[in-house]
């Protein structure tokens, strides 16, 4: 009797491949958080389709990055700052720890204040009470709640990027002028260029996306009992999953990247706003989305603020809790989402100290959307070091073993080092 043979349904399908989706979709939707808003927004607001084009050749260098971060946490079973702390001397962990934390933890308190001056286009209370709240609702969730819990909100908060790529197909487009700059750079040798594009690369390819893909694969593979022995048990078939979720989480991230951009260009800059100076000004990117609505003024505000506070949770766990890997790690302290308060102290002390430390910097008055742009700058230029042991590490087969980088992928990362090298050397040049 010959077998029996069913195709998977549309649905059965579908929802197969939203569990394929893990680390790689959360660390996607994460790099688009408020500092990437922010960034997006101005880039595109200042040079209008300038710089659309970054969102297209950065998508095969993002994608060949967070993929070796995901590979080494999988292959490995640790995160990155202990593969360092393994292969490397005491001076490089540190350094490679203090990067990450100093530029999460200035991340932090600059999406803590963004959330807040969101919030204030709906909710007429006073900024610091609304940093205090979300900063303590923040550390409420990740403390209380399993990794299991934790990664499914994660995946829902993602769904808050879909306001841009609406809008980009609502507004009325020239698509031959759209087009032509998104596959053709544009390049100027100016500060306010190289500034903008040295965040624009620091809010895309960002330290805190390494240490938390590649420690996030190793909770996957803990929830999945995948670690015998303190080494994975995995297989090319867990390779290939891992780079199908992470190939779908950069696409989409970039994706949004571009729509943001194009929002930007379309509805600010081509009406002669070049400089966005608060959150209401970045909100009006969005006023397109609703514009048939009586209360469209109001109800852009609110699709905004819906946004940027529902990626500022999700990117605001994503920033302490990477700063807390590495940290744990350096240190050989219990570090797991998994674990309880009081079975990995270490571990959540540094997400609590981080995040307060985070949430005091909207204590000095510093300006919340200035401050976003800023920080992308900061993670634009602490990248490279980063990079170049991430290059050093998924290539080395002493490590890696058989799944250490292919000819392709030490090509890509190669030339994502030089390339965020060289602007944020062409910055520095420039002032």
């Amino acid at each position: 009797m010959p077998a029996k043979t069913q195709n998977a349904s549309p649905k059965k399908s579908f929802w197969k491949w939203i569990t394929i989706l893990g680390p790689g979709l959360t660390t996607g939707a994460a790099d688009d958080d408020p500092s990437g808003i922010a960034t997006y927004s101005q880039t595109g607001a200042q040079f209008g389709y300038g710089q659309l084009w970054t969102a297209l050749y950065m998508l095969p260098f993002m994608i060949a990055v967070q993929e070796a971060c995901a590979r080494i946490g999988l292959v490995t079973g640790k995160g990155i700052a202990a593969v360092v702390k393994d292969n490397y001397s005491r001076a490089v962990l540190y350094g490679v720890v203090g990067l990450v934390v100093v530029a999460n933890v200035i991340n932090i308190g600059a999406d803590i204040g963004a959330m807040a001056a969101a919030a204030q286009l709906l909710i007429p209370l006073p900024f610091i009470v609304l940093t205090l709240i979300f900063a303590s609702g923040i550390l409420l969730l990740e403390i209380y709640t399993s990794y299991k819990v934790y990664s499914k909100i994660l995946k829902w908060l993602a769904l808050t990027l879909l306001a841009y790529p609406i809008t980009v197909f609502i507004i009325h487009q020239d698509w031959p002028t759209v087009l032509s700059a998104t596959v053709i750079p544009h390049i100027e040798f100016s500060y306010a260029f190289l500034f903008i594009i040295t965040g624009v690369f620091g809010t895309t390819i960002t330290p805190y996306m390494f240490f938390w893909e590649a420690s996030q694969e190793v909770e996957e593979e803990q929830e999945k009992g995948l670690i015998k022995r303190g080494r994975p048990n995995i297989s090319w078939k867990h390779i290939h999953m891992m780079r199908k979720d992470n190939t779908a989480g950069m696409v989409i991230s970039e994706f949004t990247t571009w729509c943001i951009l194009l929002v930007g260009a379309t509805v600010l800059h081509n009406h002669g706003v070049k400089d966005i100076k608060t959150a209401a000004d970045a909100a009006k990117a969005l006023e397109p989305l609703v514009h048939s609505f009586p209360a469209a003024g109001y109800l852009s505000k609110l699709i905004f603020s819906v946004g940027i506070i529902g990626l500022g949770l999700l990117a605001v766990p994503v920033l302490s809790g990477s700063a807390a890997y590495a940290v744990a790690e350096a240190f050989e302290w219990n570090a797991s989402l998994n674990l309880k308060f009081n079975t990995a102290h270490g571990f959540y002390g540094v997400i609590i100290i981080a995040t307060l430390i985070g949430l005091i910097m909207n204590f000095i008055g510093i300006d919340p959307v200035k401050a976003l742009v800023y920080t992308a700058v900061l993670n634009g230029i602490a990248a490279v070091p980063l990079l170049f042991l991430i290059v050093k590490i998924s290539a080395n087969e002493k490590i890696m073993g058989e799944f250490k980088s292919g000819w392709l992928s030490k090509a890509l990362l190669w030339f994502t080092f030089a390339v965020m090298g060289a602007a944020a050397a062409a910055l520095v040049f420039t002032l």
